[in-house]
């Protein structure tokens, strides 16, 4: 499959061109982005050839993976879509309803493949945990905590800088991360119960499963350093079971990602990590979004 990368920022350097680059099946096809410079810049790095036009980008390609901000991804992926391009997505597909619809409905009239990268889902310990707790069923409820330390006093990260995460805060850059390990155990989340603002960028969610369980999240991108990681416990008939760590990096992650794509492409049937589960991801931050602003009631 030829591929190319829509994005030069610090996750497309430091994930999905090395991902692509040491994939088997994959060829690595090119690179577009917003500032042509760093385009040349990323793909001189990485052996492959720099676009400045993208729909040219589109022409030579079967397929694009996509490390740009979600609106901007939003936008690109439905044109992609509509050339018949296949789709290997971040997490949020979008930050509106409207732009997360438009993309599930391009990849439905273009009868194309989507995978949404969502991490937990592509490393190995973790999908098999998620798995396992989705097959025991019988769970009561449910905590999640995902904390970075985006944003504290002693953060040297690249993505501190990221306009959309500054406006969209934790909710809609690690949210999505809990929402994809929750949902496959507990079902589809019916409604978002209660949102609360918290320190910085925190925030708490309670969501009312349709499985029956209820579950609670905190994501923050403003904890300390010393505060900061990931914790899911589930507690129901069989006990309590905690996802575990895992030593595979974002690359191996995205490198079984890509075999997804591959696999939903040969076989055609949609990967669970479609489009669409972004789009339902998508519609659950919204609904707290609304809460936490106070739009509804």
């Amino acid at each position: 499959m030829r591929i190319g990368l829509l994005g030069t920022g610090p996750w497309a350097a430091m994930a999905h061109a090395p991902a692509l680059s040491e994939h088997p099946a994959v060829d690595f096809a090119g690179v577009w982005g917003r500032r042509p410079s760093a385009a040349k810049e990323l793909a001189d790095r990485f052996g492959t050839r720099a676009y400045d036009d993208v729909d040219a980008l589109f022409a030579d390609v079967d397929a694009v993976a996509v490390a740009l901000p979600p609106a901007v991804q939003a936008e690109l992926a439905v044109r992609a879509a509509r050339a018949g391009r296949h789709l290997l997505l971040d997490k949020p597909l979008a930050t509106t309803v409207e732009q997360g619809r438009a993309v599930v409905d391009a990849v439905r009239e273009a009868q194309v493949a989507s995978v949404v990268f969502f991490t937990s889902r592509f490393v190995t310990g973790t999908e098999a945990w998620i798995s396992a707790q989705a097959d025991t069923g019988g769970w009561f409820t449910a905590r999640a905590e995902w904390l970075g330390s985006l944003y504290g006093s002693d953060s040297d990260s690249p993505f501190a800088a990221s306009p959309w995460r500054r406006e969209k805060g934790a909710l809609w850059d690690v949210g999505p991360h809990a929402l994809s390990v929750l949902l496959p155990v507990l079902g589809d989340a019916r409604r978002v119960t209660a949102a609360a603002p918290g320190p910085g960028d925190t925030v708490h969610l309670v969501l009312d499963h349709a499985g029956g369980a209820s579950s609670s999240l905190t994501l923050s991108l403003s904890a300390p350093a010393a505060a900061a990681g990931t914790a899911v416990e589930l507690r129901g008939e069989s006990g309590v079971a905690v996802l575990p760590t895992s030593e595979e990096g974002a690359v191996t992650a995205l490198v079984h990602a890509a075999d997804a794509l591959l696999t939903a492409v040969g076989t055609g049937r949609p990967h669970a990590c479609d489009a669409a589960f972004g789009l339902r991801v998508t519609e659950i931050l919204a609904e707290a979004e609304a809460l936490l602003d106070g739009r509804t009631g």
